[in-house]
């Protein structure tokens, strides 16, 4: 389960580029019920999603010309600089060199060989997001891959991930979880297959909501977009796939079982 006790190769921030900061912003507080408080005048427009006063994302404009509106997952690590060189050795490319955030901490922004962009958080001040796994929150990480046999061998080089596949109706689908604890316990995430040419290889978020029926209608009242309507899977909960106004795609899901957050 994806908890605030970030070990290495956990998902530990999460951040959206959006052309239209101001909107984005009220988008998600529409959908969420999220707050966004700015970093400061030197933070170039970055700032922070706050749920019940927590962090639980940040928001940024795009800063290269031609990208798209996009949510990128951060995963925890103790050395930045390893991690690029690791990246590179397992033929990801570095798209940003590690480097320093103030006194927050040290990220750098990769992309995998099958496309997927992600990035690593080294904490120092900031440990990462305040809130996983409830209401509202980031509760899984899903990797979209043409090839899932070569991720799993890339991100396990990286960040030492275990992995379990498991056969769901039409595909294979993979559960990732860190190197550290019991392996189900410490499951965060998955890989699947696209489903056709047409889907672009990308990590995509999912939160934790109570109704996702709900979701997708304040989604589609807020100029939002369905990807995959409601659903149920058995043994995983109700979720939904959905994109915001500006296209970025995420998901939402009410567990069942139900997730027990630990006080």
């Amino acid at each position: 389960m994806l908890t605030t006790n970030f070990v290495t190769g956990a998902p530990n921030w999460l951040d959206l580029g959006s052309p239209d900061t101001d909107a984005a912003a009220a988008y998600y507080g529409r959908v969420f019920d999220w707050a966004f408080e700015s970093a400061g005048p030197e933070s170039g427009g970055y700032g922070f999603f706050k749920l019940g006063g927590s962090t639980v994302a940040a928001l940024g404009p795009l800063t290269d010309e031609g990208a798209s509106s996009a949510w990128t997952v951060y995963f925890r690590t103790p050395d930045a600089e390893a991690t690029a060189k690791a990246v590179e050795q397992g033929g990801g490319t570095v798209r940003v060199a590690p480097f320093d955030v103030m006194e927050a901490g040290r990220m750098g922004c990769f992309t995998d060989p099958g496309g997927a962009e992600f990035a690593v958080w080294q904490p120092a001040a900031v440990a990462g997001l305040e809130k996983a796994s409830e209401e509202g929150a980031l509760c899984w990480a899903e990797l979209h891959t043409g090839d899932p046999t070569a991720a799993k061998a890339f991100y396990r080089g990286i960040f030492g991930w275990r992995s379990e596949d498991m056969k769901v109706p039409g595909m294979t689908y993979t559960v990732l979880s860190t190197a550290e604890g019991d392996q189900q316990d410490a499951s965060f995430g998955g890989v699947v297959p696209l489903r056709d040419e047409s889907e672009v290889p990308r990590w995509i978020p999912y939160f934790s909501v109570t109704d996702v029926d709900e979701v997708v209608t304040n989604t589609q009242g807020a100029g939002g977009s369905v990807l995959m309507p409601a659903s149920d899977v058995p043994d995983v909960g109700r979720m939904a796939w959905l994109t915001d106004p500006f296209g970025a795609p995420y998901a939402v899901i009410k567990p069942n079982p139900p997730i027990q957050v630990a006080a």
